[in-house]
């Protein structure tokens, strides 16, 4: 993977505003090498204070690093991705040791991959060990790996950021409404989400409405400055009503009169 898609930005962006304000640092799309292979989400633990907020099910028992790969509805969670994933733990884990002799203790570190759909292919090939409802464990040798499957969570507080990239009408709406968020910058994250959906040819009609809905609602929650960034002068116009524009056209018309005489 040489470009990290939109949705993977994004769901770096949401884990951002999960912990503003905590003792957690995120850190997206991180280039572990050479010829560009991209870890989702890495969440750093920097301090012990309680983390002020239940986290979404699964992410419970968060390490000092903590290594997520996701695949949205659009992909599909494979064994080859867990061995990408393994393969980044591994590269993580040399670089920010103190030496390749004083290798970080593995216990510092916790995998974990979050997935829209549930991987029945996957499911073919190694264990899913359920441990609660949309929650798994996956025995790698001796790796654990955490699979969140989000079609499966419940809807409850704690995963609404999750549900957010579902590609359900009923949990895309569960997360709207119950997303809370944690820092200014939100609703422009929401807006650009919704916006991937509504872009989305494979999408059904019935769920484009509710984003074409969803994507009006939150237009008029962003600043004015939000709203316009990335439109030129000609968009700018096009949108502006009629009664709008004339009137900026006869102030405009007015500007440029010459002066009257004395």
């Amino acid at each position: 993977m040489s470009e990290p898609r939109p949705l993977h930005r994004l769901f770096g962006l949401s884990w951002m505003d999960f912990f503003q304000g905590t003792d957690i640092t995120v850190e997206t799309e991180v280039d572990l090498s050479t010829k560009q292979q991209f870890i989702d989400l890495v969440l750093i633990r920097t301090g012990q204070r309680p983390i002020p907020r239940p986290l979404p099910d699964g992410f419970e028992d968060l390490a000092a690093f903590n290594l997520v790969t996701f695949k949205s509805y659009q992909e599909t969670l494979d064994s080859w991705a867990l061995l990408e994933l393994i393969g980044h733990y591994v590269n993580y884990r040399k670089q920010f040791s103190p030496s390749m002799q004083d290798l970080l203790p593995a216990s510092d570190f916790r995998l974990f991959a979050v997935c829209a759909r549930y991987p029945t292919n996957l499911a073919q090939l190694v264990t899913l060990t359920a441990l609660r409802e949309g929650v798994f464990e996956i025995q790698v040798l001796t790796l654990r790996i955490r699979l969140i499957v989000v079609h499966q969570l419940p809807e409850e507080e704690q995963n609404a950021m999750l549900h957010l990239f579902s590609a359900s009408e009923g949990l895309l709406q569960y997360g709207r409404e119950h997303y809370r968020p944690h820092s200014q910058e939100s609703s422009t994250l929401l807006y650009q989400l919704f916006r991937v959906y509504s872009e989305d040819k494979t999408m059904s009609e019935k769920l484009k409405e509710y984003v074409r809905q969803s994507i009006d609602e939150l237009l008029k929650s962003l600043p004015v400055e939000e709203r316009l960034k990335g439109l030129s002068v000609e968009e700018v116009i096009r949108g502006l009503p009629p009664e709008t524009l004339e009137a900026l056209t006869r102030q405009l018309k007015g500007n440029d009169s010459p002066p009257k005489p004395n």
